[in-house]
């Protein structure tokens, strides 16, 4: 078996990486890919195969993909360039005759109205119309949203405008634990799976801050215009602000849950938790 990893400089690709690893796939059969490979080179100290791929350089990903038997296939980060890219890495999986595509897409995404959502439905239709065996992983939100976010919150609190909305956050160290299994296992070509821990609101989410903490920490709702004009008045680009706004008008609306099943059952185990998650980052 090879598997090929896109987007190994990622934090999430990397995270795969290492699960296959954990999970004794031989070194010598995992393909790591990244546009930078000066930050492979641990991995390929230990004995994985490193190379070169641009998502915007369709050449490149032909080379990256000979010979893959599986393509562990990780969206893009670059909102509002995904489809041009991720049309170019379907290109190239269905001329090398990939065996199965195991794509990274958002919860929810064939119903989903999030601007972010758009984009990974776009991809999701390029791949089942090139006929590749395709299993899709809509992963939720990732913990570390929040968890990386603790220093801000407990000076200034929460914000957003995600109402009473559930999200079902996973750390990227479980979604990636969860794609090392469905490349490693059979059974999984067609599925989809909808991904994500126990759901939590920002109330909920601020209330846990304060416990662990010892600290008040409160959620404030907002509208999202007033959020989008937050966000950039503490410096984030005001498209990639009314985006992050969108998603928690997404949130508010449901389409950031996911039923904890799925993970649980690729994972063989409870997700890590929001409690656990909010007293690692502490």
């Amino acid at each position: 078996m090879s598997v090929v990893v896109t987007g190994a400089t990622g934090h999430l690709g990397r995270l795969i990486v290492e699960s296959l690893l954990r999970r004794d796939v031989p070194a010598a059969q995992i393909v790591a890919l990244g546009r930078d490979v000066g930050r492979l080179t641990d991995l390929a100290d230990r004995g994985v195969r490193v190379r070169a791929a641009d998502y915007h350089d369709p050449d490149s990903l032909r080379d990256a993909f000979t010979d893959a038997e599986k393509l562990m296939f990780v969206s893009g980060s670059e909102v509002g360039q995904r489809v041009p890219q991720h049309r170019n890495v379907v290109a190239a999986a269905r001329q090398a005759g990939v065996g199965l595509v195991a794509y990274t897409s958002i919860t929810r995404a064939d119903t989903s109205d999030m601007v972010l959502a758009g984009e990974h439905r776009t991809t999701e239709e390029d791949l089942r119309d090139s006929g590749l065996p395709l299993v899709l992983l809509r992963n939720s939100w990732y913990l570390e949203n929040y968890t990386g976010q603790l220093a801000t919150y407990l000076a200034h609190g929460i914000a957003g405008s995600a109402g009473d909305g559930r999200v079902s956050a996973a750390t990227r160290a479980d979604y990636a634990e969860a794609a090392a299994e469905v490349l490693t296992t059979e059974g999984h070509a067609g599925r989809v799976y909808e991904l994500g821990g126990a759901a939590f609101t920002l109330t909920e989410l601020a209330a846990e801050v304060s416990r662990q903490s010892g600290r008040e920490v409160r959620y404030t709702d907002l509208p999202e215009p007033a959020y989008t004009e937050l966000l950039v008045s503490a410096g984030v680009p005001e498209a990639y602000a009314a985006v992050l706004a969108d998603a928690d008008r997404g949130l508010a609306r449901g389409e950031l849950y996911a039923p904890v099943e799925d993970l649980e059952k690729l994972l063989g185990r409870r997700p890590t938790s929001l409690a656990e998650a909010i007293r690692a980052a502490l």
